[in-house]
């Protein structure tokens, strides 16, 4: 006989390990924590046509002047942005008509500008390859189906009309 010890061995078992020469062990349970993943806050400098600013402005618009209706707080187009100095959606008339108004309302660093804007009835999109940082492209279809584009400002004191493309 060998006095040579024999190597150990290892038998699992759905509950215990042993190990030749050991005690059985007890089972650990490792539930593998899941990596804390809340989600990141939204950026307010992106894109956000569902921002609550939105949906005020929109209830603070006096009626459609064609169908007496308020306006619809959904846009149906828009860039607003909390960090632009200018920014705008576009909104319809709340009417059931085949054809209701729309209108852009405007933003300063995602404050409603109520005041001081000019005519902005009748658009119905937003050119983002002509908007900037200050400026909005907003874009309308003719009867004839082409497409016009009516670009607005902020000047550092409230909103101009700088061109009229299309």
């Amino acid at each position: 006989m060998s006095k040579t010890p024999l190597p150990a061995t290892t038998t699992t078992t759905n509950t215990t390990e042993t190990t030749a020469g050991s005690a059985p062990e007890t089972p650990t349970s490792q539930v593998a924590t899941p990596p804390s993943e809340s989600p990141a806050p939204p950026d307010p400098c992106s894109v956000n046509l569902a921002a609550p600013a939105i949906a005020k402005a929109v209830s603070e618009l006096p009626r459609d002047p064609r169908s007496q209706q308020s306006w619809n707080p959904e846009p149906i187009a828009g860039n607003y942005n909390e960090c632009a100095q200018l920014s705008a959606v576009i909104v319809r008339a709340n009417t059931n008509a085949d054809n209701p108004n729309t209108r852009a309302v405007m933003f300063h660093l995602g404050k409603f500008i109520p005041t001081g804007v000019p005519d902005t009835f009748g658009f119905n999109g937003i050119d983002s390859t002509q908007s900037t940082g200050d400026t909005v492209a907003l874009t309308f279809a003719g009867g004839m189906g082409l497409q016009s584009v009516v670009k607005f400002r902020w000047n550092g004191a409230g909103v101009e009309l700088i061109g009229n493309t299309g």
